[in-house]
């Protein structure tokens, strides 16, 4: 019989109670507040859902088959599942709640803000952006007195100066889709999170963005396993 995976977990404490974030893989992350199971972008790849617990909220990001896997939400959705998504993925996924960029929403007492997601500088071949701006969103989450920014795939945009305020940062690395160490140090000086976590970050090293952000005595490089 294959072992049960472990996931790592981070605990950190609200003005409602505790927040627990566990890192499922890539840009995969589960939040348990108040009894709620809150699910980013489930992908089959990083977890097997069907032995993880049933979804109280599912946020979806963008339309890529790594961000929107129709096997993993099935495993975890039911009558009572609320979803947030992009327009673009309303096309593949019934029953959902479209956010566009600036669009905001509660659910069940956790404020979900849409911020905007997209590329500036990687593109495909043919000169477009992998992520086109107005399609993908990122999220910012509300848990009490306590921010959490999930940004999707993107890069270093300019609305990142309006992000103030986040406990903690979820910022892309991932070659050539995303962000460079150097873009993320960059977002993260720009967000100012207490906590930094690069994920969905492939093969790049995270020991770079480490040592890029070293003299920033404000804030803390955390990395789990979210590659």
């Amino acid at each position: 019989m294959t072992p049960e995976k472990v996931y790592q977990s981070d605990l950190f404490h609200t003005s409602e109670g505790e927040l627990k974030i566990t890192f499922l893989g890539h840009g995969s992350l589960l939040f348990l507040f108040k009894g709620q199971q809150i699910y980013v972008d489930p992908f089959s790849r990083v977890a097997d859902y069907t032995s993880l617990p049933k979804a109280d909220i599912i946020l979806i990001t963008h339309e890529h088959m790594d961000h929107l896997d129709l096997p993993a939400i099935s495993s975890i959705r039911t009558d009572n599942t609320t979803i947030v998504l992009t327009e673009t993925c309303s096309k593949q996924l019934n029953g959902g709640k479209v956010l566009h960029n600036g669009d905001s929403l509660e659910i069940n007492g956790v404020p979900v803000k849409a911020v905007p997601a997209y590329n500036v500088v990687n593109k495909r071949p043919d000169g477009s952006p992998f992520h086109p701006k107005g399609v993908g969103n990122g999220y910012i989450l509300t848990f009490g007195d306590q921010q959490v920014y999930v940004a999707g795939d993107t890069e270093n945009i300019p609305e990142m100066e309006t992000i103030k305020g986040v406990a903690c940062a979820f910022l892309p690395m991932n070659l050539p889709y995303t962000m460079t160490p150097e873009m993320v140090a960059d977002a993260a000086r720009t967000i100012k999170p207490k906590i930094v976590y690069p994920y969905h970050f492939g093969e790049t090293q995270t020991e770079q963005l480490v040592e890029l952000l070293k003299g920033e005595k404000d804030m803390e490089v955390r990395i789990r396993g979210l590659a």
